[in-house]
């Protein structure tokens, strides 16, 4: 079988990560998830008193950065592990600030382009279609509505131990954070016109993983 690259693009707390691990797992390929990069940089920024908006001080923060995904899923930042920390409700509205700064954007996505060159890449974020694998064989757009996706972040949190917002206050952060991704000056949240649409409100993760299975055998298959 031949490898492709899969771009997974999507609102916040659609199940992007969970989905993209799971597949990778199945398909024997690396995940690459770009929002811990930038929520890396948002909890730099903010460990280190860095204004969010102060695109020469986060550019200069970067090229002192050191980010590494594992295939076993953990996330480390200058050598230290910070998987969970960067899940922080805090820290996932700050990775949205961070993330509309466009040096901040080059840096990252420069960084990812050159991790999906020898294919077998599945990348999932907000721009991974439009801007970062713009020739990607497959790319998914996955979705839930609002509150689906809050009452996941408000469980995922709870199972973490993660100290978190009670369901109304995620779900008011959600829709912020849905209009700023999608209204941002630069690489704004889209569905690529190329995109497939999965809508996973009222699906099983397993569900959801087959969806995408099924749409990946016939790109691979020689």
């Amino acid at each position: 079988m031949k490898k492709i690259n899969i771009a997974i693009d999507g609102p916040s707390a659609a199940g992007k990560s969970t989905i993209s691990k799971k597949l990778a797992n199945e398909l024997n390929y690396i995940h690459l998830d770009t929002g811990a990069m930038y929520r890396c940089a948002a909890f730099k920024a903010i460990k280190n008193n860095i204004a969010l908006d102060d695109e020469e001080a986060l550019c200069e923060m970067l090229d002192e950065t050191n980010i590494r995904l594992t295939v076993d899923g953990l996330v480390y930042l200058d050598d230290e592990d910070v998987s969970l920390l960067i899940r922080e409700d805090e820290i996932s509205k700050a990775a949205s600030d961070v993330s509309k700064i466009n040096g901040v954007r080059t840096k990252l996505v420069s960084l990812q382009q050159d991790m999906a060159k020898d294919k077998g890449i599945i990348m999932d974020g907000r721009d991974i279609g439009t801007v970062v694998l713009k020739d990607a064989e497959l790319k998914i757009y996955l979705t839930a509505s609002c509150e689906a996706r809050a009452l996941r972040r408000y469980n995922q949190n709870k199972e973490n131990g993660i100290l978190s917002n009670d369901y109304e206050t995620i779900l008011q952060d959600i829709k912020d954070r849905d209009y700023q991704d999608m209204h941002r000056e630069h690489s704004p949240l889209r569905k690529a016109d190329d995109a497939i649409e999965i809508d996973s409100s009222d699906l099983s993760i397993e569900e959801v993983v087959q969806k995408a299975l099924e749409l990946v055998k016939p790109l691979v298959e020689e």
